[in-house]
């Protein structure tokens, strides 16, 4: 009987990491995407300079959501 609580704990708590994961890197794509045509079209920025942007958004919003998700 207790092994069966266990397992359904530990399966149900590594659906709910996978879904933070699946969530963090979501909102990462998101900020990334948002911000390159934002550098790259609208104010005129080089390519290497938008990529950098992106990356570094989609670093910023990965670690803003990671946070909540680490409670």
């Amino acid at each position: 009987m207790k092994h069966d609580r266990a397992v359904q704990a530990f399966a149900s708590g590594s659906f709910g990491a996978m879904q933070n994961w699946r969530y963090i890197a979501l909102h990462s794509a998101v900020a990334a995407v948002f911000i390159f045509p934002l550098q790259r079209y609208a104010l005129s920025a080089s390519l290497d300079t938008s990529l950098l942007w992106a990356l570094m958004f989609g670093g910023g919003a990965a670690g803003l959501a990671y946070m909540p998700s680490n409670r």
